[in-house]
């Protein structure tokens, strides 16, 4: 009897121990950083880049074009509805981004912009600054920043309310013929300890920086309710809208001097 009693205590213990090795090797887990997904280069300006919605800068001449072309929500669609792409560059104060945009119908039809943001056309650009990964739906480990076709900037801040970030970017829209519109963003970079009360100072970038990033465009043509919504990453799994909470999903950018 004392012997079966040796043995069942034996067993409790290694289970105890192999379960504790396993929550100790979880949290591990949990903790590493965002693997450097979907990796691109990003080269540093080679002049200065005004932001008036006009690409004629020689940074974009010289920059390469990348796709807009996942679908996260929605059905797809043809070329005529929707296309986009954008390319990328940087200074010691901003991250840049260019985007064109072929929709076939603008909308924006919600005039107060801290309402249903995401059901008017907006860009969204999705921004980590350490390229850490992980939750930032309550915090600002990440940013998910939607442009509104009149400039606005909206994410929620961290008791989930939806706030204006006018000063984190600086934007303008032009619109072109075939349902073009060129959009030219310079989006300053805050790490995440920030908070609305805080320091308001933004970072300095430098080379070999990386830096969690995607860029979306929410896309409603005639409804009351987002049509389509596509993004620059590839997203695993069926629910793919998950940028605005899980910063794991965010692509890499790394930063480099030379074209």
């Amino acid at each position: 009897m004392k012997l079966k009693k040796l043995v069942i205590l034996s067993i409790f213990i290694f289970s105890l121990l192999n379960c504790k090795d396993y929550n100790q090797e979880q949290i591990k887990k949990g903790n590493k950083s965002k693997d450097n997904q979907q990796e691109i280069s990003v080269s540093k300006n080679i002049d200065t880049i005004i932001i008036d919605g006009i690409e004629n800068e020689k940074t974009w001449k010289k920059s390469s074009w990348m796709p807009i072309n996942q679908l996260w929500i929605g059905e797809q669609v043809d070329s005529l509805d929707f296309t986009g792409r954008y390319k990328l560059s940087w200074s010691k104060e901003a991250l840049y981004v260019l985007a064109e945009i072929k929709d076939d119908v603008l909308i924006d039809k919600i005039k107060n912009p801290l309402e249903r943001w995401w059901d008017d056309d907006c860009v969204e650009i999705f921004i980590d600054e350490d390229n850490s990964g992980g939750n930032h739906q309550f915090n600002h480990n990440a940013f998910a920043y939607h442009i509104g076709l009149n400039g606005d900037v909206v994410d929620l801040d961290a008791k989930d309310t939806p706030r204006l970030f006018n000063n984190h970017i600086e934007s303008k829209m032009t619109i072109g013929g075939s349902n073009s519109s060129v959009w030219e963003f310079k989006i300053y970079l805050y790490p995440d300890t920030y908070t609305l009360n805080g320091d308001q100072t933004s970072l300095n970038l430098f080379s070999n920086k990386k830096i969690g990033f995607a860029i979306a465009y929410c896309d409603n043509d005639k409804s009351e309710l987002r049509e389509n919504f596509f993004g620059s990453v590839i997203v695993n799994g069926d629910n793919k809208n998950r940028g605005w909470i899980d910063a794991n999903i965010f692509g890499t950018i790394k930063l480099k001097n030379q074209f």
